[in-house]
């Protein structure tokens, strides 16, 4: 198998001109930050009590990864023409849940919670087991682990 799509190396961005940027944050416009903290806690998240009435809230991940909620209210202050989108979904987050059984187990507690499912959990060509479920907002949630990872 080719591994031609990996890279080697860190090239030095702008012909080395200037430090390469660094992803820092993944941002999520929400609609009602009450349901999507809630539904980010069931995911693991560890997402402070009583950060539901804020209109902004972030978390640190392992690794310094950091991911922050924002209302639309909060992103129309700043960028009025702003819109919520519509139709399907440009990117997604997704959750190793460790193994087949941890993805089954959570796609079904999240479904018995209310949320919406997706693609149900199945084993995928690549060497996963697989689902999707829907937040708050309808942004698509990946839940997938090694096929052959052991619960």
């Amino acid at each position: 198998m080719s591994d031609s799509f990996k890279t080697s190396g860190e090239p030095p961005a702008y012909g080395g001109r200037m430090n390469a940027p660094r992803l820092d944050a993944i941002g999520l416009v929400v609609s009602d930050m009450a349901a999507s903290l809630a539904f980010y806690r069931r995911l693991g998240l560890d997402i402070p009590a009583g950060a539901e009435s804020a209109p902004h809230v972030e978390v640190s991940l392992p690794g310094g990864l950091r991911i922050m909620w924002d209302t639309e209210e909060v992103v129309r202050s700043f960028d009025p023409g702003w819109t919520r989108p519509q139709g399907g979904h440009r990117i997604e987050l997704a959750f190793d849940c460790g193994s087949p059984a941890g993805v089954d187990a959570t796609y079904e507690a999240l479904a018995a919670a209310g949320y919406a499912g997706h693609l149900k959990p199945w084993d995928a060509v690549w060497g996963q087991r697989y689902a999707v479920v829907l937040d708050p907002d309808g942004a698509a949630v990946s839940l997938f682990a090694a096929s052959d990872a052991v619960a």
